[in-house]
């Protein structure tokens, strides 16, 4: 109010920002505390945090509660202070000769060159009843917590973003449709200038739907408010890695910018919106989201190639990482793909450190049978004493990292020959589904994931499953080789239907009960389609989505391989010999369609050529070689042609030929199953 009682403009501003004002309320207590001359409140409240995240309404609060406690409070914007003593000073200097006066510096990163200053020469002549706030995007440097005269006069305050209550508060306030602000908060993850923004959209769009997302104006005015200047395309990239991979590792940035690693890391780190965990750099969720939403829109090409990069070194963590790192890698693996709707909805990446998995000791026996009779009953407990008794080491067991109490447990049983099938009716079904589809060839095995059993207070989507399920996938990726079908067993129902099938999983037809429960079996065959294939298929169908990302060039990667007894496939190499000249043949030959061929991209004569150039690296192999090439690779009318151009007699030349063809023929059969052997 003025002075003859009438309201002004300012007061109507300061009215409206009450009124929306939400949270903050241990910061408010902080302050209040201070002004209240409590003799063990700071005298200086150093505020931080990244762009738009409030520090400014926060300060305006401050000084709005400073004036109607009776203070003078004097204001300085770096942003319009020169960063210099002298013109500091020169705004500032009122506070010098008040006992109660109250100093704010707002954006104070615009001249922090002036920090060691201010703490050294400037604060300490301010009167003992006076009080600061100095609020910047960086945290105070250390010459505050080195210097003891300090220690009890600083007080700092991370500010980060409003709780869920308190951004749903604000959108209530702002008068957001109910049914709009789980996706206002969901995009937002309550970043402050980000739920204003998008209240503000929202409330002009005046659609009250649940499906809400930011348009392209909201984002071009978010990513310089929070994001600021950045130095270079190099460092922009970097930011686009930041923002797209779970956790960010110079490793992780060295895949994609070779050389510049390093210092782009540094320059992350010291990024007031990207945050440090154990394993990495993560940004604030807005800032990923904004950056995610720009990079798809500005250059959906660029997005791809990103995306791609890192996808392929992921899974390759996948493969290669420790098992104590496994998970973890799958986990930032299945992260990239956090845009389609099931991948994000059955999955928590949250709790790290909360649970981890380790290998079942005997001592943990009794404790996993106690649990499958609290969860599935004593009929799947006594399956599980069958397996613990005969494949112990395929269990596994959640811990609780907090007190280490075994929270949930699963199985990854292999099996090479039928086992257990008069026991377990889920393995059983998984044995017949096998048998009547396409059968266990030589040195093949299948895999049942059994027992994905999780304590009953922990919900369906939790750090717990998320254990469960990556496991399965980690054992596929690490398999050394040999494995034909896997199976996933799940207790009957609809909840985890749409993500299983999301993933290329096939439900059997057979749905095995045990006790008082039925199971499904959902399934695939990796010799049809190998998990690299799998991985290139699931980052096919999430970009489909991204407007502009061109569609692969046929085959797609999720051609599927033909799967081909040992006799069949003998019979492939030796007819595709024959036919080695003939290109059409060769394309109709079942081993082009095979793992050893297709799934390398390998054109089948060059694979063939290959093979018969490998014979010579064996022992004695030389004179298989001769005979082999001479066939087939240099042509001649007859066998006996050839017998003559090598010299040989024709029974000697007939059993080098045979013995150099089954060698190919096994040398091409340990790739197709297991992966090894000549290129």
């Amino acid at each position: 109010m003025s002075g003859d009682g009438t309201t002004r403009v300012g007061d109507r501003v300061q009215q409206a920002r009450d009124r929306l004002f939400a949270g903050r309320a241990a910061e408010l207590g902080v302050f209040r505390s201070a002004l209240s001359g409590d003799a063990k409140a700071p005298a200086v409240l150093y505020v931080h945090g990244p762009g738009g995240i409030g520090k400014s309404m926060l300060l305006r609060r401050f000084a709005a509660e400073a004036r109607a406690a009776g203070r003078d409070v004097v204001e300085v914007d770096g942003r319009l202070v020169e960063p210099t003593p002298e013109a500091f000073e020169k705004e500032a200097g009122a506070v010098l000769a008040e006992e109660r006066a109250v100093l704010i510096v707002d954006t104070f990163e615009r001249c922090q060159g002036l920090e060691g200053w201010l703490r050294d020469r400037f604060l300490v002549r301010l009167p003992a009843g006076a009080l600061v706030v100095v609020a910047g995007r960086q945290p105070p440097d250390a010459g505050w917590t080195s210097d003891p005269g300090w220690l009890d006069l600083l007080r700092t305050v991370a500010l980060r973003n409003l709780a869920p209550d308190e951004a749903t508060a604000f959108l209530r306030a702002r008068g957001v449709p109910r049914e709009t602000r789980p996706a206002l908060l969901a995009f937002t993850g309550g970043h402050p200038l980000a739920l204003a923004l998008a209240a503000a959209v929202a409330e002009r769009d005046a659609t009250g739907t649940a499906g809400w997302e930011p348009g392209r104006d909201a984002i071009a005015t978010l990513l310089p408010r929070l994001v600021g200047e950045v130095p270079s395309p190099v460092h922009r990239r970097a930011l686009e890695v930041c923002a797209h991979a779970y956790l960010t590792t110079e490793t992780l940035l060295r895949a994609v910018l070779g050389d510049e690693a390093a210092p782009m890391f540094a320059w992350l780190r010291g990024l007031p919106f990207v945050e440090s965990a154990r394993s990495g750099l993560f940004p604030h969720d807005v800032v990923r989201e904004v950056l995610e939403a720009d990079l798809r829109w500005r250059d959906p090409e660029g997005y791809a190639e990103l995306h791609n990069r890192l996808s392929r070194h992921l899974f390759e963590q996948i493969r290669t990482a420790p098992e104590s790192g496994m998970l973890a890698a799958v986990g930032a693996f299945m992260y990239l793909y956090r845009t389609d709707r099931h991948m994000a909805a059955y999955n928590s990446w949250r709790g790290e450190g909360e649970v981890q998995l380790t290998a079942c000791e005997p001592a943990d026996h009794a404790r996993v049978l106690d649990l499958a009779t609290e969860v599935e009953g004593p009929g799947s407990a006594a399956v599980a004493r069958f397996w613990l008794d005969r494949q112990p080491e395929a269990f596994r067991v959640c811990r609780s990292t907090r007190d280490g109490r075994m929270v949930g447990f699963s199985a990854w049983l292999r099996l090479a020959e039928p086992c257990g099938e008069d026991v377990d009716p889920v393995v059983a079904a998984a044995w017949e589904h096998a048998r009547s589809t396409a059968a266990l060839r030589s040195g093949e095995h299948l895999a049942v994931a059994r027992f994905s059993v999780t304590s009953p207070d922990h919900p369906k989507i939790s750090p717990v499953e998320d254990l469960h399920q990556w496991r399965a996938l980690a054992e596929v990726a690490r398999s050394d080789g040999g494995l034909a079908w896997s199976y996933i067993a799940i207790r009957s129902g609809d909840f985890w239907r749409p993500y299983l099938t999301s993933l290329g999983l096939t439900p059997i037809g057979d749905r095995p009960r045990v006790g008082r429960l039925t199971y499904d079996l959902y399934t695939s065959d990796w010799r049809a389609q190998s998990i690299r294939a799998w991985a290139e298929e699931k980052t096919r169908l999430m970009l489909s989505g991204v407007p502009g990302v061109p569609e692969p060039a046929a085959p797609g990667p999720g051609t599927e391989f033909a799967v081909l007894s040992r006799p069949e496939f003998d019979a492939a190499v030796r007819d595709a010999l024959r036919r080695l000249s003939r290109a059409e043949d060769l394309s109709l030959n079942p081993l082009a369609r095979s793992r050893v061929a297709a799934g390398q991209g390998t054109e089948l004569r060059e694979l063939l050529t290959r093979a018969v150039d490998a014979l010579r690296g064996e022992r004695g192999g030389e004179k298989y070689y001769r005979a082999v090439a001479a066939t087939y690779l240099h042509g001649a009318p007859t066998q006996e042609a050839v017998a003559t151009r090598l010299g040989l007699p024709f029974s000697t030349y007939r059993r080098h030929l045979s013995t150099g063809i089954t060698r190919m023929c096994d040398g091409l059969w340990r790739r197709e199953i297991y992966g090894t052997g000549p290129r």
